[in-house]
């Protein structure tokens, strides 16, 4: 659900930036509040979990459409949503500078639609299914109708920001009418991945999902639980995103239903001016490499593109570890 800049305004892309920005520095307070050091790798690691799991686009039956994690809900599952929050910015930053995915006149929206709602939103359904205490069962309603809500809505806003931003011919009602039934069947799918992934968490490791607070026996330790999920990462990355399905993802097959093609372009000065700063910054393009076959091009790219998600998150984590305790130690 990445939006490309010429589907949005200059207008409307800076009004979601500022309040993407603007949630993102309350999350940067809380995170300095909650001063949990386990949140640290642990935000490196599920960072790179989610952006190899983006690369990796299964097909939807019967539609001759592809969807992806987004993995705002299994973020904030794990680090709670401020944290999550923090984490899918990382993640979506890296893929617009580096991979050229998603504009960057569209960051803004694209960190409230997939970022936003699966961390906040997600939140509250989370603290809900577990307020008496977690288990499998709740877990798995949890991550099922939490990805939906939360896919749904941001699929929502993007016919809205759309809409606000006058700049393509295409139709609200009936990009609306698209969109919705598509992105409720890649939520159902990613309920399910998800749930799978923090049930196999709740197994080895429960006290790293969050709002867990029971007494328990971990089968794995914390590293060997960390561990466990970077081989996993690297797997997909490196492997798995060999086999992504190359159908259209929901959005693109969305716009290609009503206009006949997936692309969407603007001629704007801004959005030029947009276009070449990404040029220049996306060394990977669309996660291949120049000179290189698609296969080892994708390969490389998602092991790259994990290392470098590991170390924006984590770096992020520090440095916000490192404010908290000047201002702590100021204090006293």
């Amino acid at each position: 659900m990445h939006m490309a800049d010429a589907l949005v305004s200059p207008a409307v892309g800076g009004t979601m930036i500022a309040l993407s920005s603007a949630v993102a520095a309350y999350s940067i307070h809380k995170v300095k509040e909650e001063n949990d050091p386990k949140k640290i790798p642990v935000m490196g690691v599920m960072g790179a979990f989610v952006f190899a799991s983006q690369m990796i686009n299964f097909t939807i039956p019967g539609t001759g459409s592809s969807g992806h994690l987004c993995g705002g809900m299994l973020l904030t599952a794990l680090l709670g949503p401020y944290a999550g929050f923090l984490t899918m910015i990382g993640v979506l930053f890296i893929q617009c500078l580096l991979f050229a995915d998603g504009g960057i006149l569209a960051l803004g929206c694209n960190i409230w639609n997939m970022a936003f709602y699966g961390c906040f939103i997600g939140c509250i359904i989370w603290k809900f299914f577990m307020k008496d205490g977690m288990n499998k069962k709740k877990i798995i309603f949890a991550s099922i109708i939490g990805c939906v809500l939360t896919l749904q809505l941001g699929a929502f806003s993007v016919t809205i920001e759309t809409l606000l931003s006058h700049i393509t011919a295409l139709p609200f009602k009936t990009f609306t009418l698209f969109m919705q039934p598509i992105h409720l069947l890649i939520g159902s799918m990613e309920g399910l991945i998800t749930s799978a992934i923090l049930i196999f968490i709740y197994e080895v490791r429960p006290e790293l999902l969050y709002l867990y607070n029971q007494d328990n026996t971990n089968r794995f330790s914390f590293k060997k639980t960390l561990v466990v999920l970077m081989v996993i990462t690297c797997f997909i990355g490196g492997g798995l995103s060999l086999f992504a399905s190359s159908n259209p993802d929901g959005l693109e097959w969305s716009i290609e239903k009503v206009t006949g093609s997936t692309e969407v372009e603007s001629n704007s000065s801004l959005h030029k001016t947009a276009e070449d700063i990404q040029k220049s910054t996306a060394i990977l393009p669309d996660y291949t490499v120049p000179g290189l076959n698609d296969s080892l091009g994708t390969s490389f790219s998602g092991i790259i593109g994990g290392i470098v998600v590991i170390s924006i998150c984590t770096l992020l984590a520090l440095v916000i570890k490192k404010i908290g305790k000047k201002i702590q130690n100021d204090t006293n």
